[in-house]
């Protein structure tokens, strides 16, 4: 197929190579460096030249505003989409604006959904990410060969535009969750004196083993906060969280605790750190690291 994309950062280039890979015609733009290794692709000047030379559109990008310019701007999506086309934003943004954007896309004559997915840079990699996916039925079936070829836990949550979104907010409202209760965890074991080592490989044999206590909790002991899900990322994720459930009438009292943490984090730099690194801001409360480290206060 034709297919247009749009975003090729951290996810959406490994995501584009594997579309590549599988023999689709890419359409592409570039906002920085050149094309990434490993994709073959047509590279135009705009998202409308993206949409003209293209059957299916995909976005992945940070946010709600970039999104909102790359669809709706003067030479977005929406003033080059074909009749007929779909459109697909895989980024995490915004549920309200999501259902806003698909509107003016389906005035154009073109489907619309949105994917955003889970999983992080290993996933895209794998092609083995979760994908959320809100919007009409047909749509989905058709965009179904290009989700398989993206990932393995497909869902459709609801035929309206923004359920896929609203999905991805609950996805991050659980990680974060269980980031921050890994990292509490760590340090308080640490801090008792025990090795957080061992206190980890105990966990995971018991009720308290999850993925993020595998991953994020081995990357905590080793210091590895290279990013797969950058803790600026994150904390957008958790705004939208805490604006949609103000708007909903809903308290989200631990999910504020969390992006209070990363708040803590972006104010001494690690914005970019993997979010994992949340583990900095409560070894900083604490005074203590889980790890014997220079770079942390009370560290060697």
């Amino acid at each position: 197929m034709k297919i247009g994309f749009i975003g090729l950062g951290v996810m959406g280039a490994p995501m584009a190579r594997n579309l590549s890979a599988a023999g689709h015609e890419l359409t592409v733009t570039l906002h920085r460096a050149g094309l990434p290794e490993g994709i073959t692709a047509r590279v135009v000047d705009s998202p409308a030249e993206v949409a003209r030379l293209s059957e299916i559109v995909i976005t992945m990008l940070p946010d709600t505003p970039d999104v909102e310019t790359v669809m709706l701007g003067p030479e977005g999506v929406v003033a080059g989409v074909q009749s007929g086309a779909l459109v697909i934003d895989m980024s995490s943004i915004s549920p309200i604006a999501t259902a806003r954007i698909a509107e003016r896309i389906r005035d154009a004559g073109a489907g619309y959904l949105d994917a955003p997915v889970s999983g992080g840079e290993v996933g895209a990699k794998a092609a083995s990410l979760t994908i959320m996916v809100g919007g009409a039925d047909a749509d989905f079936q058709r965009a179904l060969p290009i989700f398989q070829l993206l990932g393995k836990n497909i869902t459709l949550v609801g035929t309206d535009n923004g359920a896929g979104q609203t999905c991805k907010i609950a996805n991050q409202i659980i990680v974060a969750l269980n980031i921050e209760a890994v990292a509490e965890a760590l340090v308080f074991a640490a801090k008792a004196g025990c090795d957080p080592a061992k206190v980890r490989a105990a966990l995971l044999g018991g009720f308290a083993a999850s993925r993020v206590l595998e991953v994020h909790g081995e990357r905590m002991i080793q210091r590895g906060f290279a990013p797969g899900f950058r803790i600026r990322l994150h904390q957008k994720d958790l705004g939208l969280a805490l604006d949609s459930a103000r708007t909903l009438g809903v308290a989200l009292p631990n999910t504020a605790t969390a992006q209070e943490l990363l708040n803590a984090c972006v104010a001494h730099g690690g914005a970019d750190k993997d979010h994992s690194a949340m583990v900095e801001a409560l070894e900083r409360m604490a005074d203590h690291p889980i790890a014997n480290v220079p770079n942390v206060k009370g560290g060697a």
